[in-house]
C-alpha cells in the first residue's frame, strides 16, 4: 500500500485531542467540559423549522436551494454578514469581499492553500486553538509561538519574531480566545493592524465568540485598525446561530477574495444552499435580537456557575482566567501537576467520570502547558458545571503535595 504523506504524522497529536474531544462530548455518563458548544436550549429548532417549511415550496426557493449555487454564496447572506455583523462593529464591507464558508474552520484551509508552503512560518499565540494548528501543520506549516499575558498576544515579542522569522501569516484569536478566554486589548488590535500594513504580513483575525459577550466593553476588531488589506476576519455562525449548519464567512481585499473563490470552488465549489438561505431569513426576518439576547443570559448564568464552582471546589493553588463572554475558562494548575494524567483518572473512575481537555495540547511549542486544562461551559446546565467541578476538584485535591 502507499505510504501516507508525511503532513499526517506531524498533525497526529492535534487530531487526537480534537477525536477525544468529540468523544466524550457524546457520551451520556460523562459530564463533559471538551467543546466549545452553545447551550441547546439556544438552538433556533422552531425558527428553523418555519422558515424551511415556508421557503422549500416550487413556488419559493425550493428548486434553487436544491441546486448548484455561487461558490462566494447567496447575495442575502452576504448582505447580512455586511449589514448585521460587521457594520456595528465599525467594518465597512461589501458584500463582494464576502465568501461564505463550510465552517470557520475553512477559513484556515483556504488561507493555508493560498499563502502557505512548506517550511513556511506562521507565528500564533502561545497557547492557541490546536484545531487550527492541525490544518496548518496539515499544509506543513512551521507555527512559532508568541506569549499572552492578561491582555492577550504581546505586541513587543511579536514584532520581535516578525523580523526574525519573517512568517507568512500571524493567527489570532482577539476575543475570548480559545483557550484561555482572554480578550485583547484595544490598544494592541491597533497595534497588531499596524503591524501587518508595516512589515506586509497577513494578521489573520479569526474571531468566531466575538458576539456572545456578558460583561465589560465591546471592542471593535482588529480588521477596524486595518488601512492597507493586509487583515483578514474569519469568523462564524456556529456560535450565534446553529453550529450543526456548517456556516462561516471570511472579509478580505479584493485580490484576496478573488484568489480565495478560486480555492474554494476548487475544495467544495459552494457551501450548502439551504442552511445559508435559512440563516439569511433568520436574521431578515428580526429574529437574531431575540437570539442574541437568550444567547448572552444563558450563557452568562453558565460562566458564573463555572468559575463560582472553580473558585469553591478548585485548591486555591489554582489560577483561572475570567472570561467576559465566550465559552472557556483556562485553568492553571501547580506545576508539579499532569492534567492528561488527571484526565485518564477522572474518566476511569465512575464516581467522577468528567472530561476536560489537557493544556498541552494548545501548545505549538512541546513541553508546555502539562498542567492546564480548558474547560467550556457552554454545553451543561449549572447544575451540571456545579457537580462536574466539584468530582474534579476533589480529585485535583486527592494529588495536592
Amino acid at each position: 500500500m502507499s505510504e501516507f504523506a508525511k503532513r499526517m504524522e506531524v498533525m497526529e497529536e492535534a487530531a487526537l485531542a480534537i477525536k477525544n474531544a468529540f468523544s466524550a462530548a457524546t457520551n451520556p455518563q460523562t459530564i463533559s467540559f471538551t467543546l466549545g458548544s452553545i447551550a441547546k436550549e439556544c438552538l433556533p429548532v422552531d425558527k428553523f423549522k418555519e422558515i424551511v417549511d415556508d421557503i422549500m415550496t416550487k413556488e419559493g426557493r425550493g428548486f434553487e436551494l436544491l441546486s448548484y449555487g455561487p461558490v462566494a454564496g447567496i447575495k442575502d447572506l452576504r448582505d447580512v454578514v455586511v449589514t448585521e455583523l460587521l457594520a456595528p462593529k465599525g467594518v465597512q464591507a461589501e458584500a463582494d469581499n464576502i465568501l461564505i464558508l463550510t465552517g470557520g474552520l475553512e477559513a484556515m484551509n483556504l488561507m493555508c492553500q493560498l499563502y502557505i508552503e512548506p517550511g513556511d512560518v506562521i507565528l500564533v499565540e502561545s497557547p492557541t486553538f490546536f484545531h487550527s494548528v492541525e490544518i496548518f501543520r496539515m499544509f506543513e506549516a512551521e507555527c512559532i509561538p508568541v506569549a499572552m499575558d492578561e491582555n492577550g498576544m504581546i505586541v513587543e515579542e511579536l514584532e520581535e519574531k516578525i523580523k526574525k522569522y519573517n512568517p507568512k501569516m500571524v493567527y489570532v484569536i482577539p476575543t475570548f480566545q480559545n483557550p484561555t478566554g482572554i480578550t485583547l486589548s484595544l490598544e494592541r488590535r491597533k497595534k497588531i493592524a499596524e503591524l501587518g500594513s508595516k512589515y506586509n504580513v497577513i494578521i489573520l483575525e479569526d474571531d468566531p465568540y466575538r458576539d456572545i459577550r456578558y460583561s465589560g466593553e465591546d471592542l471593535l476588531p482588529i480588521k477596524a485598525f486595518d488601512k492597507t488589506g493586509h487583515t483578514v476576519m474569519a469568523n462564524s455562525f456556529s456560535k450565534i446561530f446553529s453550529p450543526g449548519s456548517r456556516i462561516g464567512y471570511i472579509y478580505a481585499n479584493d485580490e484576496i477574495i478573488a484568489k480565495m473563490t478560486d480555492a474554494k470552488s476548487a475544495t467544495n465549489s459552494h457551501t450548502s444552499m439551504l442552511p445559508q438561505a435559512v440563516c439569511a431569513e433568520f436574521f431578515k426576518r428580526g429574529y437574531y435580537p431575540a437570539q442574541h439576547k437568550l444567547l448572552c443570559d444563558v450563557h452568562r448564568g453558565r460562566r458564573d456557575a463555572m468559575l463560582e464552582s472553580i473558585d469553591k471546589y478548585f485548591p486555591k493553588e489554582a489560577k483561572r482566567t475570567s472570561p467576559d463572554g465566550g465559552l472557556f475558562t483556562w485553568v492553571e494548575l501547580p506545576e508539579y501537576m499532569n492534567a492528561e494524567e488527571l484526565l485518564k483518572e477522572s474518566l476511569a473512575s465512575p464516581d467522577i467520570n468528567v472530561a476536560f481537555i489537557s493544556g498541552e495540547a494548545f501548545f505549538s511549542e512541546g513541553g508546555k502547558g502539562s498542567n492546564c486544562m480548558r474547560l467550556s461551559f457552554g454545553a451543561n446546565t449549572p447544575e451540571q458545571t456545579k457537580t462536574g467541578i466539584e468530582r474534579l476538584g476533589k480529585l485535583i485535591k486527592s494529588k495536592l503535595r
